[in-house]
């Protein structure tokens, strides 16, 4: 098969490098860039820019392009809809296309008794399930996790926990919002009572901290995604669960990232029997269309009053086919069992890397959300952050997209549409594995 890959100019090639030239001049500075390229179009794990110039993306568009870029099914049911209508504001004109939606996310929640209200990004999502939290509890209070990443809007940067770049500058944040430690056990001096050292510090936090029938909510990533991919221990998940329902404190599981499938289950809260009261789900369920979701036990959802949430944009119905039409891919193609099968042969081309270069830390992650954490040592891992960046630099030349993240800047994350061939996703990890040599070597 031919590679996917295929550079015929350099990067940014000059048409390019002309549009970026431009986006300097009219595009507020803080909007800097990652990949030195424009896009023409996408399909798949593929991008092709306005030189022709051919690249793999690992980002996934940041993880929305679970299913593809411009996936057939999806490309399809957006141009029906849009041909229909494109907007009428749910509230006013209610249309099927949502209540599908709704139907459908209940079903791969769990079922039961449960709700759905939809709007436009991760972070809204969030701050509404805040609201639908402390309207049935009728509390203010929030308790969050060092490194968890909930968004950029007053509350949601508020709840995001690290202050560079999203929070520098930005203040006064809101009140009541409360930050615990998050079991990490790469870097815990106990890495096996990592998740007990964590639930300790809550139950501490309870007594010195915020009384807990003040506490509306705890809003957890069951696995970090900004925060460096930072899979914690089996029993705190369930720990923290039984913490929350003796206090009568909601869970809010903030699966952005980790949910419909990217983990190996359709929510990652799934892999530890994790039940919580309320789910919020973005990214990948739009295909990059803006549509997120809040899911919660009916009792909660209904507990505000009428018109008390909603917004013009929230549950756009072209969003909403787009969505219906990526939940019918993740089923047909099977991709839930497909991200095991991504997710570990990530795993092991990682792991045979380190046997030659000892800046790997550590390679962690659940299904195909898989973090390789870079370190200057092995025995002090001190963060490498120096090295990380010429990697990525190495592979984006060398026609690999990717991404970092973590507290430490230190953390390679892979969030490949799950729609990658075998043989796309080996030509990719050799270029991400000759770009770790090739960091090594300066």
């Amino acid at each position: 098969m031919s590679r996917a890959i295929s550079l015929v100019t350099e990067l940014p090639g000059p048409r390019s490098a002309a549009v970026l030239e431009r986006k300097s001049r009219v595009v507020a500075d803080p909007l800097d860039l990652h990949a030195p390229i424009v896009i023409d179009h996408g399909h798949g794990a593929r991008v092709t820019d306005v030189d022709g110039n051919t690249l793999l993306d690992f980002s996934g568009g940041l993880g929305c392009h679970l299913v593809g870029y411009s996936h057939p099914k999806v490309v399809e049911a957006v141009q029906r809809q849009a041909a229909r209508f494109s907007h009428t504001d749910f509230s006013v004109i209610p249309y099927e296309t949502y209540v599908e939606l709704g139907e459908r996310l209940v079903r791969a929640v769990g079922g039961g008794d449960r709700k759905v209200a939809f709007f436009n990004s991760g972070a809204e999502a969030i701050e509404n399930a805040v609201k639908f939290a402390r309207a049935a509890t009728g509390r203010p209070a929030l308790l969050c996790f060092e490194g968890g990443f909930h968004g950029r809007t007053l509350l949601t940067m508020t709840l995001t926990s690290r202050h560079h770049p999203y929070k520098a500058g930005f203040g006064p944040f809101a009140p009541e919002v409360y930050r615990l430690p998050y079991p990490y056990p790469y870097r815990s001096s106990h890495p096996d009572e990592a998740g007990q050292l964590a639930l300790q510090a809550i139950e501490r936090a309870f007594v010195t901290l915020v009384d807990p029938a003040s506490v509306a909510a705890v809003i957890v990533e069951p696995i970090q995604g900004e925060g460096g991919f930072v899979v914690p221990p089996a029993d705190f998940l369930p720990g923290l669960e039984s913490l929350c329902r003796r206090h009568g404190i909601l869970l809010i599981a903030d699966e952005v990232q980790t949910g419909c499938g990217r983990t190996g289950a359709f929510l990652a809260s799934e892999h530890v029997g994790l039940d919580p009261d309320i789910v919020v789900l973005a990214k990948a369920l739009g295909a990059g269309y803006p549509l997120s979701a809040v899911v919660g036990r009916a009792s909660i959802m209904d507990a505000p009053g009428p018109s008390a949430i909603g917004g013009t944009y929230v549950g756009n119905p072209v969003a909403c086919a787009a969505a219906n039409a990526v939940l019918q891919v993740i089923d047909e193609e099977g991709l839930i069992a497909r991200a095991d099968v991504v997710g570990k042969a990530i795993r092991a081309r990682w792991e045979e890397v380190a046997r030659d270069v000892p800046e790997i830390g550590e390679v962690r992650g659940v299904g195909a959300m898989i973090g390789v954490e870079m370190v200057s040592d092995p025995q002090s891992k001190a963060p490498n952050a120096s090295f990380l960046g010429h990697l990525v630099r190495h592979a984006m030349s060398n026609g690999v997209v990717s991404v970092t993240c973590g507290i430490y800047h230190n953390v390679l994350r892979h969030l490949v549409p799950l729609v990658i061939t075998d043989e796309e996703l080996e030509e990719g990890l050799d270029v991400l594995a000759d770009a770790a040599l090739a960091a090594r070597s300066g």
